[in-house]
């Protein structure tokens, strides 16, 4: 008996927890990386300052131990969340940070002459990000985002950690009864691999859709 067939059911559920997991971490990470490039690109001190230490904090702190930390120290301090909404939101601060950085690669490529003449249109500051060196960056960077959401993916997997019943730690629970790991693990290895395959292959599709002619 193929132990991955006979729990099709449980691994179908487990793989939409962990595709909406990366989806709205996804999404509100490059809704708050696009802010923190914003503000670290702002000409105001303490905005680039804190948008900075934001990035390095996130940038070099493991993810495992931002979802402990979040998962067994937020209850003590009174904030109590469900498990998943927790490991999403976790998500999202960590791989905003990763997303920044890119964007604000992007933001390089923008030349200072398009910000000098969207100035002199009498656009302010705010607008000319808006309008201007943020559609552009985000249009430069539509590959590494894409790589971001990749490793996002693949980073649901350590939400199993901290007891998150996604594609990992169902399929680990599998093993565990049917005690095949080489199957089993291959399995959902692929599943995986489908996932950033088709990220991949979408942010290509995307790129090549916006890219700037220079």
């Amino acid at each position: 008996m193929n132990p991955l067939i006979d729990n099709l059911g449980l691994i179908a559920q487990a793989l939409g927890t962990t595709l909406m997991m990366a989806v709205i971490a996804g999404v509100g990470s490059i809704v708050l990386g696009v802010l923190v490039t914003v503000a670290r690109v702002s000409p105001i001190p303490i905005l680039r300052a804190a948008a900075f230490a934001y990035v390095q904090f996130f940038i070099n702190v493991p993810l495992l131990a931002l979802l402990l930390l979040a998962v067994f120290a937020l209850p003590d301090a009174g904030i109590l969340l469900p498990l998943t909404p927790t490991a999403i939101i976790v998500l999202t601060v960590y791989e905003a940070a990763y997303v920044a950085e890119a964007v604000r690669s992007g933001v390089n490529t923008v030349g200072v002459g398009q910000v000098e003449a969207s100035r002199a249109l009498g656009l302010t500051l705010g607008q000319s990000l808006r309008y201007v060196v943020i559609p552009q960056a985000l249009r430069a960077v539509v590959q590494p985002i894409g790589n971001v959401m990749i490793a996002l993916a693949m980073n649901t997997a350590l939400a199993a950690a901290v007891g998150v019943v996604e594609l990992t730690a169902t399929v680990n629970k599998i093993n565990l009864v049917a005690a095949q790991p080489i199957l089993i693990f291959s399995g959902a290895g692929l599943i995986y691999m489908a996932i950033a395959l088709v990220i991949g292959l979408s942010a290509g599709w995307v790129e090549r859709k916006v890219a700037i002619v220079r």
